[in-house]
């Protein structure tokens, strides 16, 4: 079963508090999202390890339930 856009957006928001999550569906199948994630927790961090922040978020789901992600992350300006 595909995951829905508000069930990505709150395991996000669970695993990194305070952020600020926007979900697209890519594709209109419930299998391709795009997320951009702005989160103060982010500041001095790669690109590579804000991305390991939000997959750890996401419990295990990506790859599985949730087939592509294109993600988005960064500091508030």
């Amino acid at each position: 079963m595909p995951m829905k856009p508000g069930d990505i957006e709150d395991m996000i928001r669970a695993g990194i508090p305070g952020a600020k999550v926007t979900i697209r569906d890519l594709a209109g199948d419930g299998d391709h999202y795009a997320a951009e994630v702005v989160a103060e927790v982010f500041r001095g961090k790669t690109r590579v390890q804000q991305h390991q922040m939000v997959y750890n978020a996401l419990q295990g789901n990506m790859g599985g339930v949730l087939h592509a992600l294109a993600l988005q992350t960064s500091a508030p300006d």
